[in-house]
C-alpha cells in the first residue's frame, strides 16, 4: 500500500442528482474535461485538470442527500483510520471499501457534524491538490461549531499543525492549520447567516488564473456569486460562490 502521509488532501467530490449540468458547469468555470469512469452500475464521472484528475461527480443510489463537496484526505490505514473517527465521537457514513487501483476509501463525520473522506491510495502520487495549479484544490475550510474541538480530532487523525490565528471581529477567529509545513487551510466558526447547509460542512477552494473572469463564467453559467471578490493575505482573491444545483464552493487566485 501507499507510504502517502496521512492528512494529505487528495480528491473531491461533488454529489449532484444532475450531472450532465454539473460537468457542463464545471468545464465552463474550471476548464475540466470530464468523462465517465465506467463503473458498473454508478454514474461516476472524472474530471481532470490538464492531465491531473482532481474531482468526481456522482449520482447518489440513495435519494434525500443533498448535493455538496466532499473532500477526502489520505491515511495510511482506513480501517484504522475510522476507528479513531468513532473513538473521537465521530460517525461512520459509509464503511471501507476498495476501488480496484485506486484504493480503499471511507466517508466519515466529526464529532462537530462534517463529513469528509478517507482514502488509502495505491498509488502516493495524486495530484488533486495543487496550489500552484489552476483547477485543482487549492485551499480548505472547515465551517464547524467548535473550532477548538474540531482541530484537536483532526490534529490528532491526521498530524496538521496549528498556524496563524485571525481575529475577524464579529465572525470570531479564523485558524490557519498546516500538514508537512504548508498551510493547506483555515478552520472558523460556523454563523447563522453563512452559505451553505447550515451545518458543519468542509468548503473547498478551486485554483483559477483570473478572479473576476472566473466570478463572470459562474453567472453566466447558471451558478451564483454568494460573496466576494475579496482579498486575503498574500495578495490573493476569493469567491464564494454555488452551481446550478446549489453546492457550495470556492475559488481563489489573482485579480
Amino acid at each position: 500500500m501507499t507510504t502517502t502521509p496521512n492528512g494529505n488532501p487528495c480528491w473531491y467530490e461533488l454529489t449532484s442528482y444532475n450531472p450532465d449540468a454539473a460537468q457542463a458547469f464545471y468545464a465552463a468555470v474550471l476548464g475540466w474535461k470530464v468523462t465517465n469512469a465506467g463503473m458498473e452500475g454508478a454514474d461516476y464521472r472524472l474530471a481532470a485538470a490538464g492531465d491531473d484528475m482532481v474531482a468526481g461527480i456522482w449520482v447518489p443510489e440513495a435519494q434525500g442527500m443533498p448535493p455538496f463537496w466532499m473532500v477526502y484526505f489520505t491515511t495510511g490505514n482506513c480501517d484504522t483510520a475510522i476507528e479513531a473517527v468513532t473513538k473521537a465521537g465521530g460517525k461512520v457514513h459509509m464503511e471501507p471499501n476498495d476501488v480496484p487501483g485506486t484504493g480503499r476509501f471511507a466517508v466519515v463525520q466529526d464529532p462537530q457534524g462534517a463529513v469528509f473522506g478517507l482514502l488509502q491510495p495505491l498509488d502516493s502520487k495524486g495530484n488533486a491538490f495543487d496550489q500552484k495549479k489552476t483547477g485543482h484544490g487549492n485551499w480548505h475550510e472547515l465551517m464547524t461549531t467548535d473550532p477548538k474541538e474540531a482541530f484537536a480530532f483532526y490534529s490528532e487523525l491526521f498530524g496538521w499543525k496549528a498556524g496563524t490565528s485571525m481575529d475577524m471581529g464579529a465572525m470570531g477567529r479564523y485558524d490557519i492549520f498546516s500538514h508537512q509545513g504548508t498551510d493547506i487551510g483555515g478552520m472558523m466558526r460556523l454563523a447563522p447567516d453563512m452559505p451553505g447547509p447550515g451545518t458543519p460542512f468542509w468548503l473547498p477552494y478551486f485554483g483559477i488564473e483570473s478572479i473576476d473572469a472566473a466570478a463572470k463564467r459562474v453567472t453566466a453559467s447558471g451558478g451564483k456569486v454568494v460573496s466576494g471578490p475579496q482579498d486575503v493575505p498574500g495578495g490573493a482573491f476569493i469567491v464564494v460562490a454555488s452551481d446550478p444545483q446549489g453546492s457550495i464552493f470556492a475559488l481563489v487566485g489573482p485579480r
